[in-house]
């Protein structure tokens, strides 16, 4: 095998397809109330700084309250707008103000987040439905991406909510007083998708989603399964029974933060910064006094579209977080993150470009730091790298106060051109990546083989890596590479490149195709759950992939339900981890399957 890449790259993947803030240190105090919000007395900043904190959040946010007039003709506009935007430049945050709203369908196209203000999603009820579904592409729901829900209380006017998505969709801090259907109308083809700290009150209905993965949350109870579904610190989640149904059940999640959010203190925006749970089950807001931080929004420089990246560095140098408001930003230089406890937080999908070949962000060993909700989009010119967390040989300990990445979506190709030999590299122990779809694109503008070359998706350095909800598609060699020990994996999801032109074209040495997922040979302890990889080479059906997972052959490697998946017979793969597991064969797309590994 060849030597594992230590660089920076980028990628994209799926969608044709398949399918049948900073100073957090000095933050307010540790909420166990709704009332113990920081005062404003210890928030205020004592050194003077160049740029100013604060400020408008722009025109592509929108903030509703219950009086506000016409509020369902603003939802219609903006998604007749991006409803079929699929690789379009609108950005767009839908806020609703504490309180209760009636008779509302907010339908949530491309790059459209809705979410409430409070700091419980039952202080922001919506009497009525948000909706995903997929008649833009005839009732096909796979290419429903980058959108979300967070922080409502929903009660859908016909007993369940509809929530057709595939990747990079998240519904977090969500309240459902009643079902969630997760197919779209007519249920067609689906490709999900990512639960979080979220209540469910009655049944989830699953449908022809293909995936999908609930982490520290309640339901009322699943409905079915197709290949691959995964729950970890879910209350009322089925029991482990892979492959059969193929449900992989985790009690708790060993460790997880929940994402920043914006939220109302009075008149007043703040960004609230959930704190760390060991051994989490079930939703953190349950008495709905949520425990951690709460930011103002003066300790932010609130960012615009066109702001150069000189003075978003010049913010994080003066000691301020980012809040990049909707839209896309280019960067001539790389946004450097040095400080610990540094919050870099995305409201509508903010894209970040890096035009130069630069990498567009790049972090320090540093304790804490949180980055969520953005887009990071190759450039014309190849990145080595798009993504960094930590340098390379990055070894302190942050196991107190790991660095969080969330809702930190990567993609080459599809809205240009866009090359990056490794989108994701992370080097600093003990960060948890939490719900990330790092795509090379296999549709849109700028595709192909060469066009949007893109060797590596997540590479991992560092030890004690915990990644909940993985999801890297169509890179050109590894899509996974995992050199540091005693790393783990909750839910991945995985489609090799669809473009390969031959055999030759993706042949590792004496191994037919590289895998979707591999473990370093040196690592003596690592470990997966609920990890799924598919094959798709529809420019050359006869391509043969010898697995979709390779990992040192040791006892403390180990691997809990995998599965691959030919589909269609557009390639087949010989087994499913190293030489073992049955091949796939014929068009029936049928997974193959094995229960734990070795």
């Amino acid at each position: 095998m060849p030597s594992s890449p230590t660089g920076p790259g980028a990628s994209e993947s799926s969608g044709v397809r398949r399918r049948t803030l900073l100073g957090a240190a000095a933050a307010a105090p540790l909420l166990s109330a709704v009332t113990s919000a920081a005062s404003a007395s210890t928030d205020s900043p004592t050194s003077p700084r160049a740029l100013p904190g604060g400020g408008d959040l722009g025109p592509n946010v929108i903030v509703f309250d219950p009086s506000t007039a016409d509020i369902q003709a603003r939802l219609d506009e903006i998604f007749r707008q991006q409803e079929s935007a699929q690789f379009g430049s609108g950005r767009y945050a839908l806020f609703f103000k504490p309180g209760t709203y009636h008779g509302l369908n907010a339908q949530l196209g491309f790059y459209t987040s809705i979410a409430g203000l409070g700091l419980s999603p039952d202080d922001t009820t919506i009497n009525g439905d948000v909706t995903v579904d997929a008649g833009w592409f005839d009732g096909n729901a796979t290419q429903n991406f980058w959108r979300s829900a967070e922080n409502l209380a929903l009660v859908p006017v016909s007993g369940t909510n509809r929530w057709a998505v595939s990747q990079a969709a998240p519904f977090r801090r969500m309240h459902v007083r009643g079902s969630l259907n997760l197919a779209p109308d007519g249920y067609g083809w689906a490709s999900g998708g990512y639960i979080a700290d979220s209540r469910i009150d009655g049944q989830v209905g699953p449908y022809s989603q293909q995936q999908w993965y609930t982490r520290d949350s309640s339901i009322g109870g699943w409905l079915n399964a197709v290949w691959n579904m995964v729950f970890s610190g879910v209350e009322g989640a089925p029991p482990q029974s892979f492959p059969d149904p193929p449900y992989t059940t985790l009690d708790t999640t060993p460790v997880s933060r929940e994402k920043p959010f914006l939220h109302l203190e009075g008149d007043e925006y703040r960004v609230f910064l959930p704190e760390k749970r060991t051994g989490a089950r079930g939703v953190s807001w349950g008495n709905g006094t949520p425990r951690g931080t709460s930011l103002p929004l003066s300790r932010f420089y609130v960012a615009q579209p066109g702001v150069p990246a000189a003075t978003l560095n010049q913010a994080l140098d003066e000691g301020l977080n980012l809040l990049l408001t909707p839209g896309v930003y280019h960067l001539d230089e790389t946004l450097t993150v040095d400080r610990a406890d540094t919050v870099v937080l995305g409201l509508g999908y903010a894209t970040l470009i890096p035009d130069n070949g630069v990498t567009a962000l790049r972090v320090a060993d540093v304790d804490g730091v949180r980055l969520a909700g953005f887009l990071v989009d190759a450039g014309p010119v190849n990145s080595a790298t798009l993504l960094e967390i930590g340098p390379q040989g990055a070894s302190a300990d942050h196991s107190a106060n790991p660095t969080t990445v969330q809702d930190v979506f990567i993609r080459i190709g599809g809205a240009g051109p866009g090359k990056a030999t490794t989108s994701m590299v992370v080097n600093s122990r003990h960060t948890i990546v939490d719900h990330t779809w790092v795509w090379r694109a296999d549709h849109g503008d700028g595709v192909g083989w060469e066009t949007n070359r893109a060797d590596y998706g997540v590479v991992v350095n560092g030890d004690d890596v915990l990644a909940t909800g993985l999801f890297v598609e169509h890179f050109n060699k590894y899509d996974v590479q995992w050199n540091g020990q005693r790393g783990r994996t909750i839910f991945f999801q995985n489609e090799k490149a669809y473009d390969a032109p031959d055999q030759a074209a993706v042949q590792n040495g004496p191994v037919k195709g590289y895998a979707a997922y591999k473990v370093g040979d040196h690592v003596t302890e690592h470990e997966g759950w609920g990890l799924g990889s598919y094959c798709y080479y529809n420019v050359n059906p006869s391509i043969v992939q010898h697995h979709g997972f390779a990992a040192p052959d040791r006892a403390g490697v180990r691997f809990h339900g995998l599965l691959v998946v030919s589909l269609g017979g557009n390639g087949q793969y010989e087994c499913v981890i190293n030489d073992t597991g049955a091949p796939t064969s014929g068009t029936s797309t049928v997974p193959s399957t094995v229960v734990s590994y070795p």
